[in-house]
């Protein structure tokens, strides 16, 4: 294990925790009030907004953006693209999750404008999503599809390179990417893939991370890591995923140093 990855995960939650940053979140209706109490529960402050006469305000204000397409129509589309430019421009992290990237036209075209409007401190996506984001960009001739995060690594180096940012590969094990930085997080249970929303959650967690660390790629691993170990402990708690979601707030809210240490699985 990483004693830098651990000693880092400790520091950036009291961090979080100590300051309570505020978290702009342009994300989709299934997931808003999951989100919403996952960023309470971890010690930040959300902020739910996406119409488009508010956004630069909201941006304004927040201490960084998170900006998910789950549930897309063209005024949010604009929103995201006003969002974005905005955050690029006062260099506050904005944090892309391109769900379902791929999938149909309109998502690839509002990666594309998202992508061109500002790149991205942080793209968190599985396997799939961050291939298809490096399609997306226009800066590719196009890659395989996959479903193995260990898989679209080299993938996710070369997403980066586009951006200049980090790219995280969610999956049994989460990858961290940037330049020739690498991350590992083995941590996590297969019950999280059984409950809507917990990737829109781990983008939302890297954008209360990212608001109080300057070192986008450290706050990000320090996200995942929180996210991996709060699902374990989670499932800990029961085997259902009715109650593993409130399981699961609960545990965000509860982790701490000493259940970092126990159980931490990281190089």
């Amino acid at each position: 294990m990483s004693q830098n990855i651990l000693k880092n995960t400790i520091e950036d939650l009291e961090i979080v925790r100590s300051t309570v940053p505020l978290v702009h979140n342009i994300t989709n209706y299934v997931v808003m009030n999951n989100t919403a109490n996952a960023l309470l529960a971890i010690g930040a402050s959300p902020i739910m907004a996406h119409a488009i006469e508010e956004v630069e305000e909201m941006v304004t204000i927040c201490s960084a953006t998170v900006i998910n397409i789950g549930t897309l129509s063209e005024p949010w589309i604009q929103s995201m693209e006003k969002a974005a430019k905005k955050a690029v421009s006062l260099g506050k992290p904005l944090v892309l999750d391109p769900v379902g990237a791929g999938a149909s036209n309109i998502r690839n075209a509002a990666i594309r404008k998202i992508l061109d409007s500002g790149n991205p401190s942080i793209i968190r996506g599985n396997a799939s999503e961050i291939l298809s984001t490096l399609s997306s960009s226009g800066k590719t001739k196009g890659v395989d599809a996959t479903d193995s995060s260990e898989s679209a690594v080299d993938t996710g180096k070369s997403l980066s390179k586009v951006t200049g940012g980090v790219v995280v590969i969610s999956g049994a094990t989460d990858y961290i990417l940037k330049g020739t930085n690498q991350a590992q997080i083995s941590n996590g249970d297969a019950l999280m893939t059984k409950v809507t929303g917990l990737g829109c959650t781990a983008s939302a967690l890297c954008g209360a991370f990212a608001a109080v660390q300057k070192d986008q790629f450290r706050a990000a691993t320090s996200a995942m890591a929180v996210m991996g170990i709060a699902g374990e402990m989670a499932k800990s708690k029961t085997s259902s995923p009715g109650s593993f979601q409130v399981a699961f707030l609960d545990a965000l809210y509860e982790i701490n140093a000493d259940t970092i240490k126990q159980r931490l699985n990281a190089k």
